[in-house]
């Protein structure tokens, strides 16, 4: 059995599916629709940048979900690639949204309108540079957890995303101490490149934002069921999806969680459709006997197979 998933932020880089771009219609007919959407030269951002517009959080999200749509409708309706028997969808962060558009249960100009006003809202909740993130490598969760509590360290779990990676978020000051922290253990860390403390309690104005604007989303009955980051848990039920898509953006992603609950509920496969491989890395990371495929060109959709 197979499940597919699809990436968040962070998976974005210059250029991506200028492939699918350049060789089919259907992706530069969609890449000219998301322009028209939005009012905005997306296509331009995505392709020639500059990498500063690409990586502004109000851009990045609409760029990833558009990338994954567009390498889907390619994999589906130029290869034939059948994803009807998917047994469950995921997503990283804003890639449940990709999931939900994918998949027909949300229309592609809700997704794109309902993102570029997530990444603006997400980005506004805490002023430019005040806030930071931070990946923790080769260390288990509940020990980061417990020197968070013993040293009162306001930092958040961010995302648990396998055995030996977790992100913390928290303000800039607290995520440099708790930094100097970790390296008086030999923990390795390393600061991450992003413009906000995303997936914690400081995201809550984003959260009174886009509340109201999630619970008007024309989302209609979904017939794969999805795996929540928030709760790592499947669902099918429109009402759910949507208090789970609010509780997501303070939330901890429990990635690490998710992948487990597919796996052992018989998935034996993951298919990766976005920019890069991140997803599939962290999966071999918490089931190194799991097959991944990622798609980033021609030879990739090619090379999977459905019949599992």
């Amino acid at each position: 059995m197979f499940s597919v998933i699809f990436p968040g932020q962070g998976s974005q880089k210059l250029g991506m599916a200028k492939e699918f771009f350049d060789k089919f219609e259907i992706v530069k007919n969609i890449f000219k629709e998301a322009d028209n959407i939005l009012n905005i030269p997306l296509t331009k951002i995505i392709f020639d940048g500059p990498e500063a517009d690409l990586n502004l959080t109000e851009n990045t999200q609409p760029a990833i979900f558009l990338t994954s749509y567009a390498i889907f409708n390619v994999a589906k309706k130029e290869f034939g690639l059948a994803f009807d028997n998917t047994q469950f969808i995921a997503g990283h962060s804003l890639g449940e949204y990709s999931a939900l558009c994918c998949y027909d249960a949300l229309n592609f100009e809700d997704t794109l309108k309902i993102l570029k006003q997530r990444g603006k809202f997400m980005q506004e909740a805490v002023p430019s540079n005040e806030g930071g993130m931070l990946a923790i490598l080769g260390t288990k969760l509940k020990i980061i957890e417990e020197i968070i509590d013993n040293n009162n360290h306001k930092c958040f779990i961010a995302n648990d995303n396998s055995p030996q990676q977790v992100v913390i978020s928290g303000l800039k000051n607290n995520i440099d101490l708790f930094s100097e922290e970790l390296n008086k253990f030999k923990i390795k860390n390393i600061k991450l490149n992003v413009s906000a403390p995303f997936h914690c309690n400081l995201m809550k104005q984003a959260t009174e934002n886009m509340k109201d604007k999630i619970l008007n989303l024309n989302l209609s009955g979904i017939k794969t069921p999805i795996i929540s980051n928030f709760n790592a848990k499947p669902t099918m039920v429109v009402s759910d999806i949507k208090k789970l898509l609010i509780s997501q953006i303070e939330g901890r992603v429990r990635w690490l969680e998710s992948v487990e609950f597919m796996i052992n509920k018989g998935t034996e496969n993951f298919i990766e459709i976005g920019p890069g491989k991140v997803l599939s890395g962290l999966v071999k990371r918490i089931n190194k006997n799991i097959n991944t495929y990622s798609i980033n060109n021609e030879k990739d959709i090619k090379e999977i197979n459905l019949d599992v």
